[in-house]
């Protein structure tokens, strides 16, 4: 069993009856909005929004990713395709980066358009103190939540939901 498995357990374990049974009636995000200027993620739910987090992006944020190592994280309108509770940051749902369009302008550009972008929470093994993850981009191009947050979104947003990653 993953060990974000066991840690949803345990929460709902601890639970009163009348919180489980709202748990389990949790609505389900039907888009997600990246607003990287601001460092936003929102969920919604048609025109409604349901949640908004503070979220951390690649480490040269600014523009769309344009090859692999360029630490940027995308702009564009992508799907969230993907979970790894194994990841080695606590939980992550993986971008459907590259598409068709950034193959083509890498293959042109003659360099590779790098991949494996997610939505994560913090490293499991972390390399700095906590108030940098909080403040900082640190990533090498995807969009990190806090773990408590990352929890949320996991459980909010199901595989196949679009993303829209905006400057």
């Amino acid at each position: 069993m993953t060990r974000a498995v066991i840690v949803l357990l345990c929460v709902l374990a601890l639970l009163p009856t009348a919180a489980r049974a709202t748990l389990t009636q949790l609505p389900a995000a039907t888009e997600v909005v990246v607003h990287k200027a601001q460092r936003r993620l929102e969920l919604w739910q048609k025109s409604r929004l349901l949640r908004s987090y503070r979220i951390s992006l690649g480490l040269n944020p600014i523009g769309h990713k344009q090859q692999e190592g360029d630490f940027r994280t995308p702009e564009g309108r992508y799907v969230l395709d993907t979970r790894n509770p194994r990841s080695e940051f606590f939980l992550s749902v993986r971008v459907s980066y590259p598409d068709s369009r950034d193959v083509a302008r890498a293959r042109k550009a003659g360099v590779k358009p790098g991949g494996a972008i997610m939505v994560h929470g913090l490293p499991n093994e972390p390399r700095w103190p906590p108030e940098h993850y909080a403040r900082e981009d640190w990533t090498d191009g995807c969009i990190a939540l806090t773990n408590a947050d990352m929890m949320e979104f996991w459980m909010l947003v199901a595989d196949g939901t679009p993303i829209n990653i905006r400057p």
